[in-house]
């Protein structure tokens, strides 16, 4: 016989003797790589369940807060694309409010702006609701984005549909009042 064969044969008979011993640590392998992805699990479900974060320290209110927090709305309001946001007194300081949104309480400073609007600033920095005379939205500071808009409570409604009947009572003040914001020019009929 050639060596060539000769070494081909004996190759061939020692991997045959040896695929026994290969076919029984293949399954160790993975057996190991399953006890460690268990063992992994219950670390990795410690992770996606954090702490609470700590209940923010909060100071007491003076006269200017307290008026402020009198002035907002308390309870539901429906929101845009079928949310909705809740807001309470908190239930320990006074004047402070709580805003329930999805699985969420943010513990808000009421403050009063210059124009009339409501702020409802979070404690943390985080977020900020404001409130005028038409809706509500709650906006991320953090990342210059709002997170709800079109929120109206109930008394805000009645504000809109009251607004919305004295325009249709006297539609001669309305027109003035569109003059007196407009540029002044009135369109004549289309050529």
């Amino acid at each position: 016989m050639s060596t060539f064969t000769l070494r081909g044969c004996t190759a061939a008979i020692v991997l045959c003797a040896a695929l026994p011993a290969l076919a029984q640590t293949a399954p160790a392998k993975p057996a190991a790589k399953s006890a460690a992805k268990a063992a992994a699990k219950p670390l990795a479900a410690a992770k996606k369940t954090p702490p609470p974060p700590p209940e923010p320290v909060l100071t007491d209110a003076d006269e200017t807060q307290l008026a402020a927090a009198e002035r907002a709305y308390l309870g539901e309001y429906a929101c845009e694309f079928k949310e909705s946001v809740n807001i309470e007194k908190h239930p320990k300081v006074a004047g402070y409010i709580n805003v329930a949104w999805k699985k969420q309480v943010i513990t808000m400073k009421p403050v009063l702006s210059s124009t009339g609007a409501l702020r409802l600033e979070d404690v943390t920095g985080r977020t900020l609701m404001i409130q005028i005379a038409n809706k509500s939205m709650l906006l991320d500071t953090k990342i210059g984005q709002r997170l709800l808009d079109d929120c109206v409570h109930p008394e805000q409604a009645k504000l809109m549909a009251a607004a919305k009947a004295a325009k249709l009572a006297d539609p001669e003040g309305d027109a003035a009042a569109q003059a007196r914001n407009g540029l002044g020019i009135t369109p004549t009929g289309s050529k």
